[in-house]
């Protein structure tokens, strides 16, 4: 078996099968108000993860020796083989984040300066197809990087797993021998016993869920509203309208009573006003100046009677 193949198959079971355990310690953490991607709750986490990975990583590699390979590994596999294997990790992941920085710099510099040629000298590009231009162009070769970088981190740990199947002593007997084996190392002989401590630990978890959370028991939030989807409207009862009108009507009638007391002189109505306006009679207008009656023609002596025309 190649190098990377067994770094992968022993790499991948370890993982999901820590992770259950890791997101309770994240629950509790949250729960207690640390949070446990930041500051001390992140180193928190990552000490509790110590005793998990090793316990993970010495049950999924003795798993994958017995049915891939076919060999009993030696015993305290798990603890060694996470120390070799930390180690590594420590080195060689800030390596491949470093190459992998540098080769997206460079990358984008040379697609910019690619693009900005044929713009200058060809084609204006628009901008949507610009952008998905510098996305293929440096994303391509930052990817192909990357997983060789990610071949190589898991070479170096299949490399590191293959010292201890070369120490490991081979199984003999067919392929079911070596399943009831395997199956043999992981049920143990005392079930009732596994299950009571199971069982008892996950309660234990839970109370202590429970109690470290600020309340205890789920709400509604404040600001949350009510809806009453299958609200049943009531029924009209006549009685009981007639009684709430009743105490409407003398609420009103107090309530004038009371408005009539503040303000004993109260100006009357407008409708009033113009009936008394009406009653009132009417003052005659004042007497135009009398007109002067027509001039009479000027006696200036060429004024004369009538019976001077006649002859």
């Amino acid at each position: 078996m190649s190098n990377a193949k067994l770094g992968l198959l022993v790499l991948w079971p370890t993982f999901w099968t820590g992770f259950p355990l890791k997101m309770v310690a994240a629950l509790l953490m949250l729960a207690s108000g640390v949070h446990p991607w930041e500051g001390t709750g992140l180193e928190a986490l990552l000490v509790l993860s110590i005793p998990i990975d090793i316990w993970a990583l010495g049950l999924c590699s003795r798993t994958v020796f017995l049915e891939r390979l076919s060999v009993d590994p030696p015993k305290g596999m798990g603890l060694r083989l996470w120390g070799l294997w930390a180690v590594f990790s420590v080195v060689y992941l800030p390596l491949l984040f470093m190459i992998m920085s540098g080769v997206k710099s460079l990358a984008q510099s040379a697609v910019h300066a690619t693009l900005h040629f044929v713009e200058s000298n060809v084609i204006v590009i628009p901008i949507a197809e610009k952008i998905s231009l510098e996305l293929v162009m440096w994303g391509l070769p930052a990817t192909i990087v990357l997983i060789v970088l990610v071949y190589g981190w898991l070479f170096g740990l299949g490399a590191l797993a293959q010292r201890f199947v070369r120490a490991s002593t081979p199984v003999e007997g067919a392929f079911q021998d070596v399943v009831s084996k395997w199956d043999l190392l992981r049920i143990p002989r005392d079930q009732p016993l596994l299950l009571t401590a199971f069982t008892g630990t996950g309660i234990v978890l839970i109370m202590v869920f429970w109690g470290l959370i600020p309340v205890s028991t789920p709400h509604p939030h404040e600001e949350y509203e009510f809806v009453d989807a299958g609200k049943v409207e009531e029924k009209i009862v006549p009685k009981k309208v007639i009684q709430s009108a009743e105490q409407v009507l003398a609420r009103a009638e107090a309530t004038l009573k009371e408005l009539e007391k503040d303000n004993p002189v109260a100006e009357a109505p407008k409708e009033e006003k113009q009936a008394a306006a009406q009653e009132k009679p009417a003052v005659p207008p004042a007497p135009a100046a009398a007109e002067k009656p027509a001039a009479t023609p000027a006696s200036d002596g060429h004024s004369h009677d009538h019976g001077d025309h006649q002859h």
